[in-house]
């Protein structure tokens, strides 16, 4: 190797870690497209400001932690939008990049929209469909990507959190005759981080043994607070872990907290942190 290609080499490996976080990589969860819809697999989202909709080949955008800080956790995360459009820059890139902060491989789902004008998506089945896939695509991949397939969550905001209701506690054991070795895998999450998640899916009841759970809302949230509150009392009605923050003002979509003149908002990212850490997700293993 001359010293001029030993140099490029070297350069290239000191890019690695910013590449991990500043080009993040986007992954379809179909190599062929979405089943049944194939034929639209090619046609171009549109992307506007804070928004993504005419998503007809559904994606993980991945944001990996750099590989000092990684811990081998990793959360598939779902924005709202009211299932006509994706508010992807503040609820999937912001997030996906704060967990990738505190360690946490994070894949942002661009998720099929069934209320969009014109869409030919059913409402509790593509979107739902297009989590599990998620789910199972991640935990194909963990070993390449430094994932522990037993630190696998998932978060959501809005609607986005109904799609993760839809895939937490409905049914989501993979299919052992599955031709696709990927959906042979379970859709389980291990644990689940709903802020202000929409009504739909969220469950009278939860088993004992669900998915260790962070849900957080504002009370003034006339959308979503009840249904933040009525999982909370699932959870606590089973005795099954579960951690909330009901802030008092807020609203609906506060996001991250970074546009809030709220000290709590600005800061309840801190409290999902530390709920990572106490609950040893943000601990590396073996």
């Amino acid at each position: 190797m001359t010293a001029t290609a030993a140099r490029l080499f070297l350069c290239s490996l000191l890019l690695l870690p910013a590449l991990a976080q500043d080009q993040p990589r986007v992954i379809p969860l179909w190599p062929n497209g979405a089943p049944g819809f194939e034929n639209r697999r090619n046609e171009p989202e549109i992307a506007q400001d804070y928004y993504i909709r005419n998503i007809h080949n559904p994606s993980l955008t991945a944001y990996l932690p750099l590989p000092d800080k990684a811990t081998g956790a990793a959360v598939v995360i779902c924005p709202g939008g009211g299932h006509r459009l994706l508010v992807f820059k503040a609820e999937g890139e912001d997030p996906g990049r704060y967990l990738a902060g505190l360690g946490v491989a994070a894949f942002a789902l661009k998720y099929r929209l069934a209320r969009e004008e014109g869409s030919p998506y059913s409402l509790e089945k593509h979107p739902r469909e297009d989590g599990l896939r998620a789910m199972r695509l991640v935990r194909s991949h963990a070993q390449e990507w430094g994932i522990d397939p037993n630190r696998i969550g998932i978060m959501g905001f809005s609607a986005g959190g109904e799609v993760v209701s839809w895939v937490t506690f409905m049914p989501n054991d993979g299919d052992p005759n599955a031709p696709d070795p990927i959906d042979r895998l379970s859709a389980r999450p291990n644990f689940v981080i709903q802020i202000y998640p929409g009504p739909l899916g969220i469950p009278s009841s939860v088993a004992p043994d669900a998915p260790p759970a962070f849900v957080a809302a504002a009370n003034d949230d006339e959308c979503c607070s009840a249904s933040t509150v009525k999982l909370l009392e699932a959870y606590r009605a089973a005795k099954a872990p579960v951690e909330a923050h009901i802030f008092a003002h807020g609203g609906h979509g506060f996001n991250m907290g970074y546009r809030s003149k709220l000290e709590s908002l600005k800061n309840w990212p801190q409290r999902l942190a530390d709920w990572l850490n106490d609950n040893g997700f943000l601990k590396p293993h073996p």
